[in-house]
């Protein structure tokens, strides 16, 4: 299933990993259309994440990393840390205040990689920006 993600200036396609998360595909598609903020991660590298707080999602770990690779979004569904939805743009490390974390990649960028450096500069200069999910 196709997406459209903008974040900040950019819009960007995207598909869904339904074959290798599908629990959590099934529970992001329930928010859609989603919008929130995306600030920049504090931990874990060149990412940027939309914190999701004591919204605790009822999946458990598949198609889980601590490395997703630039244009791969992980879901954190809440435990050790508060829940969370993280966009890698460059190299990643997944961690909180408490540790190394493993969240689920349910979604990939399709298009405009090319623009992810961008986006994570500005979010890293200019503070948060606006982020939205919605069918494509």
């Amino acid at each position: 299933m196709n997406l459209k993600v903008t974040a900040g200036p950019f819009v960007f396609d995207a598909v869904l990993e339904t074959e290798k998360a599908p629990k959590t595909c099934e529970a992001f598609l329930k928010l859609l259309p989603f919008e929130n903020k995306i600030i920049h991660v504090r931990w874990s590298g060149e990412g940027v994440w939309v914190p999701l707080g004591d919204n605790h999602f009822s999946v458990g770990f598949e198609n889980n990393t601590s490395h997703p690779a630039p244009g791969h979004f992980i879901l954190y569904p809440g435990g050790e840390s508060e829940a969370e939805i993280l966009l890698a743009y460059g190299g990643v490390d997944f961690s909180s205040k408490v540790g190394q974390l493993s969240g689920n990649h349910f979604l990939t960028l399709t298009s405009n990689l090319d623009k992810l450096p961008e986006l994570g500069n500005k979010v890293l200069w200019e503070g948060a920006h606006d982020i939205k999910f919605e069918l494509a």
